[in-house]
């Protein structure tokens, strides 16, 4: 007797991947978060509540595309004034700029379980190009019958390059806000029917 279950994986490249299909972020098991220096000496952390992605596993993995949308005003760091800054138009600007998106436009390199996703995000009207370095999890069968996969990336960018310039002079030197911000992206993804 054979099983009608199709397979959940495939070996590419000594690596084992979700079969191809479209996967979309699971909302009960992501996090799409950021890290900022503040006053040049510590970290505040921060997240999205509210993103969406579909990631397409194309047959040859090397063409496999994901497009996501953040929705700005969800933006959460755990105080309520800071948050209401961060919504403003001296930063995202929400009002006027309800979302942020990225869109890959290609698979740069990989090193065993580490590939490079190339694309463009947009923030606040503004696109420039990223790479996101993404570390495959593991892939398998959840014990409600769906396809699952996980996932982690991160990038660096200059909130500076999205127009995102609002900062103050520290009288010891430096600013309030770093330019640099620290992208980090936690999830799995569910295949869909």
């Amino acid at each position: 007797m054979t099983s009608s279950i199709a397979p959940v994986t495939r070996d590419w490249e000594g690596l084992t991947i979700p079969t191809a299909g479209t996967y979309l972020l699971d909302a009960a098991h992501r996090r799409v978060g950021f890290v900022a220096r503040h006053m040049m000496v510590s970290k505040v952390r921060g997240e999205f509540a509210d993103a969406t992605a579909v990631i397409t596993v194309a047959e040859d993995p090397a063409q496999s595309s994901v497009s996501a949308t953040i929705q700005a005003g969800s933006i959460n760091t755990n105080q309520a004034d800071r948050d209401a800054h961060l919504r403003s138009a001296e930063f995202l600007d929400a009002e006027s700029f309800p979302t942020l998106e990225f869109r890959s436009t290609g698979v740069k390199s990989r090193d065993g379980n580490e590939f490079v996703l190339a694309g463009e995000l947009t923030i606040k009207g503004v696109t420039r190009t990223v790479d996101l370095e993404v570390e495959f999890e593991g892939v398998g069968r959840s014990p409600f019958g769906q396809d699952i996969f996980g996932f982690s990336a991160s990038t660096e960018i200059d909130r500076e390059d999205f127009g995102l310039t609002w900062n103050v002079a520290l009288e010891t030197g430096g600013v309030l806000v770093g330019k640099k911000i620290k992208i980090e992206i936690e999830g799995e993804a569910v295949r869909q029917a």
